[in-house]
């Protein structure tokens, strides 16, 4: 009854909750260094290949067991590294970062959440 695929949606939560967890340390990292002249602020790339890995099925459940978890990896860049606020060269909003962090952790605890939605499914099917 259990397919090979039951755990894909587990696994592609787990993709985004490490890429969630990146970012946590990225922000951070940019909150840190503040105070730093010339430093400029980092975030990760991750939701654009989570959306061009996801549109490869003709629906959502197709297109999660389809996808190739190695090409799902998020990576980080630094973030308009041309533009300056201040005079020191730093481009670091601390206001913004901070809003990032407090949405980043709701996102971080909803996916948390939701892989224990979906593990008490399966705990569900399995006690039927």
């Amino acid at each position: 009854m259990i397919s090979s695929n039951a755990f894909s949606f587990v696994n592609v939560l787990e993709k985004t909750a490490d890429a969630t967890y990146l970012r946590h340390e990225v922000i951070s990292n940019n909150i840190a260094n503040n105070d730093t002249p010339n430093y400029k602020r980092k975030d990760i790339k991750f939701e654009t290949y989570l959306k061009s890995e996801l549109e490869s099925g003709s629906d959502l459940a197709s297109a999660v067991s389809n996808i190739n978890l190695d090409k799902l990896n998020a990576s980080v860049y630094t973030d308009r590294s041309e533009l300056s606020y201040r005079t020191d060269g730093n481009n670091v909003d601390i206001a913004t970062e901070n809003a990032n962090l407090a949405e980043n952790q709701i996102r971080y605890y909803t996916l948390l959440d939701s892989m224990t939605q979906e593990f008490s499914r399966l705990k569900s099917v399995l006690q039927k």
